[in-house]
């Protein structure tokens, strides 16, 4: 009892000492990890530099047409819309503040820009009191402040700035993947912006419901062809958007989905395991049933930082005669190659449809957090484990006991 004792004391006296010194990461490669040598030598054990083996993820692939709203964080500045006044004359007073086509208006006299019907009402309303009304704006990332005189509008019968504004986006994708044990989900595989401006949107809030695919836009060379669908009111699945980023949007299911392709979750493909060659697509072509086709790996470009990680060719038949290729609305199909998903489709050749870009499945979960998450788990626990060996295990005994713990995960030890 008392040899425990001192060595639990032990334990606790030395784990801030541990934490901080225990481990050191090579700058030029995140991937190994080096011992530190004098802890090492403190204990007697010989320190070493091994890679970090990277954490077990499982997915359930998509393939689900979804439907896509976004909701604007304040109201955004789609174009100009002149206002004729008493002598006949085009006016644009946000114009001549320096209001620009792709500015936020985050609010109007203070209050905060929650609709564009609500902007529109605002402005009215100020200007039965004022003549000048002071307009929040944000310029990329720098927030500005405009003060501008409305021109009273006869024929709306209201007071106006002088703009189009617009505060959501809506469309139709596909879902990349969803992860069974956090249900974060990740679809379309690049950012949405805004059809005017091209610019990013910068969302308040966003969901994803089921959609139904009606008709086929077949694509050809100079004209991408798209699928038409709409929403369904009643989704059998509803997933809320947190982030519209490069990789794709991602957020959380509230809804439990499933793929009949795929009853269990499967592997992820790190971009190292691609290869060139066949692999398998999933996306829905009519209502809501999902479909596969046969694709070709042509390139793989792990140097790109962006979501143009592969080349993808379609060869399979049916898809060709069908849409002619990749079509707008396929954005986010995952692609499963050797039983391990590798990614999704992003992007087609306008002058080739048969051909287009893919974002590595890895890109993906790193964006949506859930890469981090499982890489932190896994290091932390192994970690704080080891620790607590070196002070409770005879040094004789320590390599069997980390030998062990190398080749159980932690979920694997936990049970």
């Amino acid at each position: 009892m008392k040899k425990k004792s001192i060595k639990l004391f032990l334990f606790m006296g030395f784990l801030l000492f541990f934490t901080f010194g225990f481990q050191q990461t090579d700058i030029s490669n995140p991937n190994v990890i080096t011992i530190n040598n004098s802890i090492y030598s403190f204990l007697g054990i010989t320190g070493s530099t091994k890679e970090n083996p990277k954490p077990d993820i499982l997915v359930i692939p998509g393939g689900h047409s979804i439907g896509v709203t976004l909701q604007t964080k304040g109201v955004l500045v789609v174009g100009y819309a002149p206002i004729i006044n008493e002598e006949g004359k085009e006016i644009f007073p946000a114009k001549e503040a320096g209001i620009v086509v792709g500015d936020t208006i985050l609010s109007v006299n203070g209050k905060k820009a929650l609709s564009d019907f609500q902007v529109a009402q605002e402005i009215n309303k100020s200007c039965q009191e004022n003549k000048k009304i002071v307009v929040e704006v944000q310029k990329k990332k720098e927030i500005q402040e405009k003060i501008i005189e409305p021109i009273y509008c006869a024929e709306t019968q209201r007071f106006r700035i002088g703009l189009y504004i617009r505060d959501e986006a809506a469309g139709v994708g596909t879902l990349t993947f969803i992860e069974p044990e956090t249900r974060i989900f990740g679809a379309l595989g690049h950012v949405i912006t805004d059809t005017d401006t091209n610019n990013k949107i910068e969302m308040n809030n966003g969901k994803i419901l089921e959609s139904t695919i009606y008709g086929i836009e077949k694509g050809k060379k100079g004209d991408p062809g798209e699928k038409i669908g709409s929403f369904l009111l009643e989704s059998s699945f509803l997933g809320r958007i947190t982030n519209n980023s490069s990789s794709g949007i991602f957020g959380v299911f509230d809804k439990q989905i499933n793929n009949p392709f795929f009853t269990k979750p499967i592997p992820i493909a790190w971009k190292n395991e691609i290869k060139t060659g066949k692999a398998t697509i999933y996306t829905v072509l009519k209502n809501n049933n999902i479909q596969e086709f046969e694709v070709n790996i042509e390139k793989i470009m792990p140097y790109r930082n962006d979501n143009k990680n592969m080349i993808i060719k379609i060869t399979d038949p049916k898809l060709l005669e069908i849409t002619g290729g990749i079509v707008q609305g396929m954005s986010g199909s995952p692609i499963v190659q050797n039983g391990k998903i590798v990614g999704a489709i992003t992007h087609v050749f306008v002058n080739d449809s048969t051909r287009g870009y893919g974002i590595f499945i890895e890109r993906m979960l790193e964006e949506s957090g859930i890469l981090n998450q499982k890489t932190a788990l896994k290091g932390s626990f192994s970690l704080g484990l080891k620790i607590f060996l070196f002070f409770l295990i005879p040094k004789k005994d320590l390599n069997k006991y980390c030998r062990r713990i190398q080749r159980l995960d932690y979920q694997n030890f936990l049970e």
